[in-house]
């Protein structure tokens, strides 16, 4: 895998200076008066870029596939009407030579596009040699290495105007988001490539237009560099995704309501406070892996007591009794050590205690499955 991206900082190519970077616009273009009306609404609110989608990759045949080609030139025109560029999806090579043909500015890959390696490289020959920026959702799966080895396959072709836009992921549990924002994955996309930018599509996480705020919030605090947005004239006669667009009056209000964070502190003595506090932080890390180090050794002696007496080593009982005991203990040291935490915490405790005790029964000379 490619140790960086080779990616064109936005300030050199991105429409207009305003940050955080704003793109709206419909799920789906329907008319020219429909995509007129928005694009004048959006003009006003600091939007640079004018999204619409012209295919839409539905779920089920009978719901509203897009307008196709012809919408192209509607969603254009709006543009060059508002002084604003335009993007839309592209799923195939021939979206992205119709798209080209007709002047659209940008491109974006879609969730159902990213998951499939062979398809993302047809589109990426289509795109060979032109200088246009694209847009890589992440993929439907909470998949870090299919996501930017989309990004990567763009690269190699010579696309450096790229950005990352997080959308969530399918859950098939039950959920207040339409779609599982997994937060930690996109963090580490920004880690490992600090140089990429990435944008936030609250709309598809949140999958109704009450909690599209607090999503792009959250986007904001932990430094997105934008967002994406779903806005249209009339969110209810919408012909696809209808509850998670906002009307622009709406749109315009979220926007205005959103806090921007400063990424460092200007006050000498607010840095150093932070800086104390993360000492004491540093300490009782330290601490915390000393006792973890010490819970292995004990589960490596269960581990050669049940190899003696040919014991199994998942035991139902023991884990259920953790399970039950470990959150309630948590919640009266403390409720900010929510139940939800201290499983994940012992579930990830849990499994790394299999694998040292399957370690001692093997004598470490076979592979360990993890």
């Amino acid at each position: 895998m490619a140790e960086a991206l080779q990616v064109n900082s936005p300030e050199s190519w991105w429409p207009g200076s305003s940050r955080p970077f704003l793109i709206a616009g419909p799920c789906g273009v329907e008319s020219p008066e429909q995509i007129n009306t928005v694009a004048k609404d959006l003009a006003v609110s600091g939007v640079s870029v004018l999204r619409g989608g012209i295919w839409k990759p539905r779920t089920r045949p009978g719901s509203f596939q897009g307008i196709g080609a012809e919408g192209l030139a509607w969603l254009k025109s709006a543009g060059l009407q508002n002084g604003m560029k335009v993007i839309t999806e592209v799923a195939d090579s021939e979206h992205v030579e119709q798209s080209l043909a007709a002047g659209i500015d940008m491109v974006w890959l879609g969730a159902r596009t990213v998951v499939n390696p062979f398809q993302v490289q047809r589109i990426v020959d289509a795109l060979q040699g032109v200088d246009i920026p694209v847009l890589v959702k992440n993929p439907l799966t909470p998949d870090l290495e299919l996501w930017i080895g989309a990004l990567e396959r763009l690269n190699n072709a010579g696309i450096t105007k790229l950005m990352a836009v997080h959308r969530g992921f399918t859950a098939y549990e039950r959920s207040r988001y339409r779609n599982a924002p997994n937060w930690p994955i996109p963090i580490e996309l920004k880690r490992r490539f600090p140089e990429l930018p990435v944008l936030c599509d609250p709309s598809h996480i949140a999958g109704v237009r009450e909690m599209i705020g607090p999503v792009a919030q959250t986007a904001l605090d932990l430094n997105y560099d934008g967002l994406m947005i779903e806005v249209h004239p009339d969110p209810d006669k919408a012909l696809s995704d209808r509850g998670q667009q906002l009307v622009p009056d709406d749109f315009r209000k979220l926007i205005q309501g959103l806090l921007v964070r400063n990424k460092s502190f200007d006050s000498v003595i607010a840095a150093a406070s932070l800086e104390e506090l993360r000492s004491r932080i540093d300490v009782l890390d330290h601490e915390v892996l000393q006792l973890l180090f010490k819970r292995m050794l004990l589960s490596r002696e269960i581990g050669a007591l049940k190899k003696e007496h040919n014991v199994s080593i998942y035991q139902l009982e023991r884990w259920n009794d953790i399970l039950q005991s470990r959150p309630s203990e948590a919640n009266g040291v403390d409720p900010l050590l929510t139940r939800d935490f201290i499983i994940k915490l012992f579930e990830l405790i849990h499994e790394e205690s299999i694998h040292q005790q399957t370690q001692v029964m093997h004598k470490q000379d076979l592979p360990v499955i993890k």
